[in-house]
């Protein structure tokens, strides 16, 4: 079980977040003060230590010294995000703004404990990125890219990420919430010429829009009220390396003209500033918007839209990923064993074939979600269906998963309906709306001569959702 210290002066925080990592099966001490740490505390004999930036006396950033090579998780204000830019060149491993999502949190607590463990155990010399659930296992194309995808859309994904790395072009990254965009941008910075400069990565949507012009590009003593001195951007402090703006369709169009500058001119202004100066960074933006939408409708700026759009990756959501899913899903749940110090979790069959036919339209977050309740909850080594608490239809769901499909209609129909003038897919379409209402998804595949699985993945591919039926199958 990992050992973590929490550095934090405000109690209400430090038992918070106790807790949440206490619930995740982490042993974890606390202190108030760094001078607090080092009278109670051997600091070095931590796996993680979270600490505030701003504490009483000694700074959060002195425990980077003190730790002799254990990572330091630095947490700060948005008020306060440039600093913790400046705590990374220190040797803190990353920084966290607060107030900070939970998920957020965990996610990141396990990728440095993760990180750490795959560095303990690798020589430098054989070193590679880590392979992560959302990344791609040893061996497999993908491998040094860092996701798991083995299906034809994400093999198409890495092929373009190979090329468009190590090139400076602006890069959009599209795809819908929980499809792991970030991770993407990681790849690109990684296998850029600028992997040893910083990635400074921004959530437009998670920063107020009165202060994000501010954040971004800097602002000059007295530029606004509350501005008591002079403060460089993120942009800035991304200088020499990577600026990933996440959630760009978020952006007030005021920052989108500022951003525009940055892209056309390689310059910024500070809020407030008349002087311009050289930032030299690639921009990678990433959406689940359609940008080119907002651009006709006026809610985003056409110019940065094409600026953008130089090289754009399309990330596909986790129900077109096919045999990925399950894949994925046992890697979480792989992670979530060793976290609770029990590695022979397991699903059930039901439970896989769940996952496999489940659309997720939670993408992958809502899938590590579904793997990490089940897991705390479960009560034994194997994980059933029930545990992962999807709106799917459990009843039923066995061998025909596994039939392949036969042709539609091969069945006699004892409906009434006309159906000369439909295609086949018309058909299935108009028995399905006719018929869900009284009949199961066992009894509509037995009348349309198709397995349950082929039933689904009808659905899927023409858009027809499944209704809660009433009737007993």
């Amino acid at each position: 079980m990992s050992h973590i210290l929490i550095v934090e002066d405000e109690t209400i925080i430090r038992s918070a977040l106790r807790r949440l990592l206490e619930r995740n099966q982490y042993e974890v001490s606390e202190a108030g003060s760094v001078q607090e740490a080092q009278e109670r505390f051997s600091i070095p004999g931590f796996d993680l230590i979270v600490s505030d930036l701003r504490l009483p006396g000694t700074p959060g950033t002195e425990l980077i010294k003190l730790a002799e090579g254990t990572p330091v998780l630095i947490m700060t204000s948005y008020a306060s995000l440039r600093s913790a830019v400046d705590s990374m060149k220190m040797g803190a491993v990353d920084y966290i703004a607060k107030p900070f999502d939970h998920d957020e949190m965990l996610q990141t607590v396990a990728r440095i404990l993760h990180d750490r463990q795959q560095a303990a155990v690798t020589p430098p010399a054989a070193s590679r990125p880590a392979a992560t659930p959302t990344g791609a296992a040893e061996g497999d194309s993908g491998g040094e890219i860092g996701i798991i995808g083995r299906c034809g859309p994400m093999q198409d994904l890495f092929g373009k990420i190979r090329k468009v790395a190590p090139t400076d072009s602006n890069v959009l990254i599209q795809g819908e919430s929980g499809t792991g965009k970030e991770l993407v941008a990681r790849a690109l910075h990684n296998l850029s010429r600028r992997a040893k400069a910083p990635m400074i990565s921004v959530n437009c949507a998670a920063i107020p829009e009165t202060l994000i012009e501010s954040e971004l590009f800097g602002h000059e003593k007295g530029a606004f009220t509350g501005a008591s001195a002079g403060r460089a951007g993120l942009v800035e402090a991304a200088d020499g390396g990577t600026l990933f703006l996440d959630e760009i369709g978020e952006l007030p169009l005021e920052a989108q003209a500022r951003l525009l500058r940055v892209l056309q001119e390689g310059e910024i202004r500070r809020v407030g500033s008349t002087q311009s100066q050289k930032v030299n960074v690639r921009l990678i933006a990433a959406t689940h918007r359609d940008l080119k939408t907002l651009a006709k409708n006026g809610q985003f700026r056409e110019d940065l839209y094409y600026r953008l759009h130089v090289i754009a990756l399309k990330l596909p959501p986790l129900r077109e990923r096919g045999a990925d899913v399950l894949e994925i899903a046992k890697a979480f749940l792989a992670r979530q064993g060793e976290r609770m110090g029990n590695e022979e979790l397991h699903f059930s069959r039901e439970a896989e074939q769940a996952v496999r036919h489940y659309a997720w339209p939670g993408n992958v977050r809502e899938l590590e979600n579904a793997i990490e309740r089940a897991a705390i909850l479960s009560e034994s080594e194997e994980i059933s269906a029930e545990l992962l608490g999807i709106d799917i239809e459990l009843d039923n769901l066995d061998e025909d998963f596994d039939e392949p499909c036969a042709p539609l209609g091969s069945a006699v129909s004892t409906s009434n309906e006309p159906t000369e003038d439909l295609s086949l897919e018309d058909y299935f379409q108009h028995f399905v709306l006719e018929h869900q209402d009284h009949m199961t998804e066992t009894e509509l595949a037995r009348k349309l001569g198709i397995s349950r699985k082929c039933l689904w993945e009808r659905r899927q591919r023409l858009g027809i959702p499944r209704r809660k039926s009433s009737a007993t199958g």
